[in-house]
């Protein structure tokens, strides 16, 4: 399969996901400043679960554009990506219906979660389908933020039912950390420039 359209469909799936979560905002109540105040929580939640979603295909254009061909191990990892990033708009929705409930503030890290993991597999898949020598390897290194992150994740899971307030700071805290570009993909040469 030519990975370009396998790029293309994972664009298309993240846009969609914007779009859904987007349309889950909720229109204030009065025409004044004053009437946002209690939707600040509600935008702020929105505003981490688009930089997420951001993050992953920002790292995923990357991480495909470096690579030469996919099969179908890689194609099952990327669907498997898609499926934890599809949550976003419920765990979203979710928590913002329920601002600073535990239950739903770890569903969301559960989410996070799922979606660091099934990246690391698609990442591993892709390395593994194209050898010991693929450049890419050496341009991942060790990967120090992909290997924190999932550990961040569950610390903001376990937090979440003592206080969901720092969950959603450790979370706020691996976006940031995620936030900064990765320049090793386009400093290795990998890939083509667009």
């Amino acid at each position: 399969m030519n990975k370009g359209r396998l790029e293309a469909f994972s664009d298309g799936v993240i846009a969609i996901l914007i779009t859904i979560m987007v349309l889950e905002l909720k229109t204030p109540e009065g025409s004044t400043w004053q009437a946002l105040v209690p939707l600040v929580p509600i935008l702020l939640i929105y505003v981490l679960s688009f930089v997420f979603l951001g993050i992953y295909w920002n790292n995923h254009h990357h991480l495909l554009q470096a690579t030469e061909h996919v099969n179908g191990r890689i194609l099952w990892a990327n669907l498997h990506l898609l499926f934890w990033l599809s949550l976003t708009p419920f765990a979203m929705g979710w928590m913002s219906d329920n601002t600073a409930a535990a239950v739903p503030t770890a569903a969301y890290g559960v989410v996070l979660l799922g979606s660091a993991i099934a990246y690391w597999i698609l990442q591993h898949e892709i390395l593994a389908a194209h050898g010991p020598h693929f450049r890419l390897r050496a341009a991942l290194g060790r990967d120090l933020k992909g290997n924190i992150s999932p550990f961040l994740y569950v610390a903001g899971i376990a937090v979440a039912f003592e206080n969901p307030w720092i969950s959603d700071a450790i979370y706020v805290f691996v976006a940031l950390m995620w936030l900064v570009p990765d320049p090793r993909i386009e400093r290795s040469g990998l890939g083509a420039k667009e």
